[in-house]
């Protein structure tokens, strides 16, 4: 029989836990589930860096072919200043895109303004550059800009990104530190959330960054946590991806996953687990699970 005093120990315990359960997460000290989400419209490429040819085509694909209207956003950049022809536009012009825009501003009054966000209107595709991510937030995050690429999601268009602009993408903002880019939880924490409860990492193997997502994932165990390497991405559309391109990205969802079976490993703690998906694998993130794929 549990005593009174016994039994408010055991509940204490519990609560205190953290859970994870297929498709349910719970965060420390919080009984509300926690479920990772992509966006109800649209889609997403996320890109590890290194963008290659492959990957904006099937980025131009999504937003409807070669002609479609974008909108490229390099703010991450150190520039003050970028003209139309100032980022590097090379990758796009080289898949022969017809219809580009530079949209860039450091003043959060001019991205609350109709004329700043006018080319976003009729845009069926943005994409982020590479830089520090923070930079993009400092730019955009809670104005008008931000509403508008929503809106671009909303209309059935897709936002892309590489290095970056693919971490920005997430509701976790790893490496969003303004002093180094190797601190993982910085002064920075707030993405643009087009993924919900996720953090994103990229150059993952080209920079041996495969372990630097558990300095977040030991504060932040409610998280899922993806680490993208270049010339690699993965393509969002609700809550499924599926990886494209030469490299792999890594999965830390506290479980583990293996072409040749897992029951016979020696796998250290669960805290500690991450595996790799490549080419053609996809991945349920609102049940936390690889989908199942014909070895390939």
């Amino acid at each position: 029989m549990i005593t009174k005093r016994y039994k408010n120990i055991f509940i204490t315990c519990f609560l205190c836990v953290v859970s994870i359960i297929p498709g349910k997460v719970f965060a420390q000290d919080e009984q509300e589930e926690v479920f990772t989400k992509g966006p109800e419209k649209g889609s997403l490429v996320i890109v590890g860096g290194g963008a290659t040819e492959p990957i904006i085509r099937k980025f131009l694909e999504l937003a409807g072919g070669p002609d479609a209207p974008i909108v490229v956003i390099p703010t991450a950049g150190e520039r003050d200043i970028y003209g139309p022809n100032a980022a590097n536009l090379n990758i796009f012009r080289n898949v022969a895109a017809e219809n580009i825009t530079v949209l860039h501003t450091r003043s959060r009054q001019v991205a609350n303004s109709d004329s700043f966000t006018a080319p976003l209107l009729n845009a069926k595709g943005v994409w982020f550059g590479g830089g520090r991510q923070w930079r993009l937030v400092d730019a955009y995050k809670d104005t008008k800009t931000e509403q508008m690429f929503w809106e671009v999601l909303n209309k059935g268009g897709v936002i892309g990104g590489s290095s970056a602009g693919a971490t920005i993408q997430g509701s976790y903002l790893a490496r969003g530190d303004t002093r180094s880019n190797q601190i993982m939880m910085g002064d920075h924490e707030k993405g643009f959330a087009f993924i919900q409860n996720i953090a994103i990492d990229q150059h993952s193997l080209a920079r041996n960054r495969q372990f630097d997502m558990f300095d977040i994932l030991k504060n932040r165990p409610e998280l899922l946590g993806i680490s993208i390497d270049e010339k690699t991405a993965i393509i969002v559309k609700g809550n499924v991806f599926e990886v494209i391109g030469q490299s792999y990205v890594m999965i830390y969802d506290r479980s583990f996953w293996s072409r040749e079976g897992w029951d016979k490993k020696n796998l250290p703690a669960k805290e500690k687990l991450f595996y790799f998906l490549r080419d053609g694998d996809q991945y349920d993130m609102l049940n936390r699970r690889v989908i199942s794929i014909i070895n390939h």
